[in-house]
C-alpha cells in the first residue's frame, strides 16, 4: 500500500491513530484472541418447582415485618456476593421512604409468608443500630 499523506502531512496511520484517540470509547471495538472456556455444564431443573420461587423484580420495595406484625423497613435491593450468598438491603427508618438508612441482611434471615417477608426477633430499634450500608 503507498504512504499516504493527508495536508498536515500525517501519515495515514497517524491519522487513523489520531481519528481512534479522540473517538468515544463506546465507538471502539478490540478484537482479543479467544480464551480457552470452561465446559458449560447443562442441568436439567424442575420448572413447576421452580415457578414456586419468588421474582426478585417483585420483592423489591415489599415491606419487611417483625414477628408481631409491625413494619420494620422495606425491601430495596438484593445482592449477589462471589460465594452464592444472598443478602437482603432494607431501608430502615424514615418516613415513606425519606429518611431512611439501608442495611444488610442475610437472605437466609429473612421468613416467606403469605402475608410476606418477615425478619423473627427484628424490631426497628434494633435494626437502626445495624452499620449501615452504602452501596459503591
Amino acid at each position: 500500500m503507498p504512504w499516504i499523506e493527508n495536508r498536515a502531512g500525517l501519515s495515514r496511520s497517524a491519522l487513523l491513530f489520531a481519528i481512534a484517540i479522540a473517538a468515544p470509547a463506546s465507538a471502539l471495538t478490540f478484537s482479543a484472541p479467544a480464551a480457552a472456556q470452561k465446559p458449560v455444564i447443562l442441568t436439567i431443573v424442575d420448572v413447576k418447582l421452580v415457578a414456586l420461587g419468588f421474582r426478585v423484580s417483585e420483592l423489591a420495595g415489599k415491606p419487611v415485618y417483625n414477628s408481631q406484625g409491625q413494619k420494620v423497613g422495606s425491601v430495596d435491593d438484593f445482592i449477589i456476593q462471589r460465594d452464592k450468598v444472598l443478602m437482603t438491603i432494607i431501608n430502615v427508618g424514615g418516613f415513606l421512604g425519606i429518611g431512611g438508612r439501608l442495611i444488610a441482611i442475610p437472605y437466609s434471615s429473612l421468613q416467606m409468608t403469605p402475608k410476606g417477608m418477615v425478619l423473627p426477633g427484628a424490631s426497628k430499634q434494633a435494626l437502626g443500630k445495624l452499620p449501615a450500608f452504602r452501596y459503591r
